[in-house]
């Protein structure tokens, strides 16, 4: 094949050598396995570039899932839960998947259910950015469950709504302002005669 994929024909390996370097180009073998083989006459060393950039952008393209991994045990405090549960919502907003587990110990291993009911109240409370997409299972001493986020994690409200707030908020900065300062008739002016006793 010549450089434009225009069919040149069959000839000897030679002949198709001095072809492709009479025309300052190289001779690459295509196809090895058919009969005859077929090479094509192109630049190798630009076409090897355009592989490689075409390589880069679909790396560059390409959308990199991170797992972050949260520990829990069955009887976990309040606080500790919703600071863990912080890190969960955290972790969904940054576009991670979530894997939970929770850690049993001793007899504590006799009573699962615990462990399910937590992992489903914490689904249910983030289901707006978080989905399951494993359900709690028991694996060993630990059950764990995969959260992936949603396509409402990571998004921020609009802008036109922080807008408002902040001119909402000036505005009513400006009214307490108004109050605290002092009325400009009750000011003594520069120059003027202070009333004397």
């Amino acid at each position: 094949m010549g450089e434009d994929g225009e069919q040149i024909g069959i000839k000897t390996t030679d002949e198709a050598r001095e072809y492709a370097y009479s025309k300052g180009l190289d001779l690459v073998e295509v196809a090895a396995a058919a009969d005859p083989p077929v090479a094509r006459v192109m630049d190798y060393g630009k076409y090897r570039y355009e592989q490689e950039q075409k390589a880069k952008l679909a790396r560059k393209h390409q959308q990199q899932i991170n797992v972050k991994e949260i520990k829990f045990r069955p009887k976990i405090g309040i606080h500790d839960y919703e600071t863990k549960k912080g890190h969960v919502v955290r972790f969904l907003n940054q576009r991670a998947k979530v894997k939970i587990t929770i850690m049993f110990r001793g007899r504590e291993n006799l009573h699962p259910e615990r462990g399910r009911d937590l992992l489903l109240r914490l689904a249910n409370e983030i289901k707006e950015i978080g989905v399951v997409e494993s359900p709690p299972l028991l694996d060993g001493r630990n059950m764990v469950m995969l959260l992936g986020p949603t396509k409402n994690a990571g998004v921020k409200p609009d802008a036109k709504d922080e807008e408002g707030q902040r001119s909402e908020e000036a505005v009513q900065g400006d009214g307490l302002r108004e109050n605290l300062a002092p009325a400009r008739d009750a000011e003594p002016q520069p120059g003027a005669q202070v009333g004397q006793a």
